[in-house]
């Protein structure tokens, strides 16, 4: 055994005494930075394996060049009603859920926020919203664009309500989930949806703590778009679900500098002790291992050297329909 394998079930003794000694859960324990960071989630509790040596992991950098024309994909809806339901500080992330019992005390029964279309082939229910950020404006999203990363990114989550329960079954189902990604750029006039998060934010200030929202429109949150770019990925916290179809939207909405200021301040512990920031709880890129970045965008020939500014699948669909047919 080597010395690195004997540092690390060195270590992994010292954590699951830890985490025996204070009863907390592994799920309590991952962080974004240190020797319970991403690069070492895989290694430090087994059944997360898959975030070290999954093969479809998220998020990606997606490279323009690389993007994969696909025309039979369609336009993506979200139903445009709104929801209720609690933002929470989880000391990992800005969570917004729907659907739990503070928010029928509320509304009463609330009818489902479905999202189809685009490259799905069933129909997904909303269920949360993940805000991701860094403290300072250069970094904070997951996935990036040319290697340019955005201060922060909203991920928007539904699970397979034609096949699955819930959430929590779909996520270790194949097409299980859907994850909506929409970079955050920074500008002088916010996404009013947007500021109806950002405007609770005071109230969840410390790990634990969750405010109610009511009636925000997940479709207002996207940007007036209807290209995207789509991928098979996985989520992009422990345990790493490889059951993920993102879609990630191909233009960002605003954020102002004081919404970011206010998402800075939170904090990942309690008042009495309230440990680092919660920002720059960002993911980096994984690698992309061959899976391709489709997209609706169709882009035109270039005048200058008359090759396509991006592969297509024109002819690979019409080779599999010319076959079908033959069929």
């Amino acid at each position: 055994m080597d010395l690195i394998h004997i540092f690390w079930n060195y270590i992994l003794i010292l954590l699951t005494k830890t985490c025996v000694l204070h009863a907390v859960s592994w799920e309590e324990w991952w962080t974004y930075d240190g020797i319970s960071g991403s690069a070492f989630w895989g290694l430090i509790n087994p059944e997360w394996s898959l975030c070290n040596k999954g093969r479809r992991q998220s998020p990606v950098n997606l490279e323009p060049q690389r993007l994969l024309f696909d025309p039979n994909l369609r336009p993506l809806h979200v139903d445009k009603h709104r929801i209720s339901g609690l933002i929470t500080n989880t000391g990992h992330s800005v969570i917004f859920t729907a659907g739990n019992d503070t928010v029928a005390n509320y509304d009463g029964m609330q009818t489902p926020v479905n999202i189809t279309g685009g490259p799905l082939s069933y129909r997904y229910r909303f269920h949360e919203i993940h805000i991701h950020y860094g403290l300072h404006d250069q970094f904070g999203s997951e996935h990036s664009v040319d290697g340019y990363t955005f201060p922060a990114e909203i991920q928007i989550f539904g699970y397979n309500s034609q096949l699955y329960n819930n959430f929590s079954e779909a996520l270790n189902r194949a097409q299980g989930i859907v994850g909506v990604s929409i970079l955050l750029q920074l500008g002088d006039l916010s996404n009013p949806e947007l500021r109806m998060l950002t405007d609770q934010l005071d109230r969840i200030r410390y790990g634990g703590d969750e405010a109610f929202v009511k009636r925000l429109s997940i479709r207002g949150l996207l940007p007036e778009t209807d290209h995207y770019m789509t991928y098979d990925g996985s989520t992009t916290a422990p345990a790493c679900h490889e059951t993920v179809t993102w879609i990630v939207q191909n233009k960002p909405i605003y954020i102002t500098k004081q919404q970011l200021h206010a998402l800075r301040r939170l904090m990942q512990g309690s008042p009495d002790h309230p440990k680092a920031p919660l920002g720059n709880n960002y993911r980096p890129p994984q690698p992309l291992l061959h899976r391709p970045i489709r997209t609706n965008i169709d882009f035109k020939t270039s005048k200058t050297n008359g090759k396509a500014a991006c592969p297509t699948m024109y002819r690979e669909v019409y080779y599999k329909a010319t076959s079908w047919k033959q069929h």
